[in-house]
C-alpha cells in the first residue's frame, strides 16, 4: 500500500497541513506526519529525503511558510514527486513569499505547488498521483469528483428554488 509522508517546517504549520492528513485518510492513503526544518534541522532534512522511498512513501506533501524552502530542498535530494504547501505564516509577506520561494525552482528540480494554505489539494494531487498505478486509489477518487459534482448541482438546484 502506498504511503504519503507529510512534512512542515514547524508545528505552527500543522493546522493548514491538516487539510492533507483528513483527505488522504479520506482515501485510505496511509500518512506519515513529521516536522523537518530545511533551516534548524538540516541532516534530518537530508535524512529525510534521500531515504523516504525506501520507507514506503510515494509522494512527499512539504509544507513551509515564509522563505518555504523545505519544499524545493526535499526535491533537489528526493527521487520522490513532490508537492509543495505555501503555508501563509506570520512572518509572512501575505504569503507571496512562500508561493514565490516554492514555485520557482530551477529546472531539472520539479515542485508541483498548490494554492496558498491548498493541502486540502496537496492531498488530492498526491491521491491522484497514486491512483494513477492504484485502481483501489483511483475508484475513491473518481468517487470523490462524483461527490464533488453532485454537491454543486444539489447547491444549483436549491438556489432556483
Amino acid at each position: 500500500m502506498a504511503k504519503v509522508g507529510i512534512i512542515m517546517g514547524s508545528n505552527s504549520d500543522l493546522p493548514v497541513m491538516q487539510g492533507a492528513i483528513d483527505i488522504l485518510e479520506g482515501f485510505d492513503i496511509e500518512t506519515e506526519v513529521d516536522i523537518v526544518s530545511a533551516h534548524r534541522t538540516p541532516e534530518k532534512l537530508f535524512d529525510y529525503s534521500k531515504n523516504a522511498h525506501e520507507r514506503g512513501i510515494s509522494v512527499i506533501i512539504a509544507g513551509a511558510g515564509g522563505a518555504a524552502h523545505l519544499p524545493g530542498m526535499v526535491a533537489s535530494m528526493s527521487p520522490l514527486p513532490v508537492i509543495g504547501v505555501p503555508v501563509k505564516s506570520r512572518n509572512s509577506i501575505d504569503g507571496w513569499d512562500s508561493v514565490l520561494s516554492i514555485l520557482q525552482m530551477p529546472s531539472g528540480v520539479p515542485v508541483a505547488t498548490v494554492a496558498l494554505d491548498g493541502a486540502t489539494n496537496a492531498g488530492i494531487l498526491a491521491a491522484q498521483i497514486i491512483g494513477s498505478s492504484d485502481k483501489c486509489v483511483l475508484d475513491k477518487i473518481l468517487a470523490y469528483k462524483e461527490g464533488l459534482k453532485i454537491k454543486v448541482n444539489k447547491a444549483s438546484d436549491e438556489m432556483k428554488k
